[in-house]
């Protein structure tokens, strides 16, 4: 059923508020991204996440220039993006408010160093393919050198809100 009186047009570009609640109607997953850092282990929420390419396999995400913990990201030769499960919010609520939460988090290494969340639906272990300015954000591209992954509901993200899918 669709909105009998939908808002009115709006301008991105002098009603924010109005354009991130637009941008807030499309459901995505949640995923958590992962990389080393000299202070050690470091995690960030996105939910900006996207495959690029099947041949080369390419993944794309777009921290954002403001987060404190972007100077952990940007330029990082190595990354692992987690698609995290529908049971693992208390995961993705302790990343939020910690960029060295995934320290209390169960992980392993990977063959390259990555922290890997335990239980995410997926895995992606990236190698840093480009970057691209983006505005307020940037785009950061990973070559996917292994990928791991298994079945169960995923954690998505819709109008500021947490939630599982649900099949109908």
């Amino acid at each position: 059923m669709t909105d009998a009186h939908p808002t009115p047009a709006f301008d991105p570009s002098t009603d924010a508020a109005s354009f991130r609640a637009a941008l807030g109607s499309f459901v995505t997953g949640v995923t958590v991204v992962t990389t080393d850092s000299p202070e050690g282990p470091v995690a960030i929420v996105a939910n900006s996440f996207a495959s690029v390419s099947l041949d080369p396999p390419l993944v794309l995400w777009s921290p954002a220039k403001g987060s404190h913990r972007f100077e952990h990201f940007h330029g990082s030769r190595r990354f692992a993006v987690h698609i995290l499960a529908a049971d693992q919010l208390d995961i993705c609520k302790m990343i939020l408010d910690s960029k060295t939460a995934i320290t209390k988090v169960p992980t392993h290494k990977s063959h390259c160093g990555m922290p890997i969340i335990e239980g995410a639906l997926a895995t992606f272990e990236c190698n840093l393919e480009a970057t691209h300015d983006a505005g307020d954000h940037a785009i950061i591209i990973g070559r996917v050198t292994k990928a791991h992954h298994h079945g169960g509901a995923p954690l998505v993200f819709h109008g500021g809100k947490y939630g599982a899918f649900h099949e109908s």
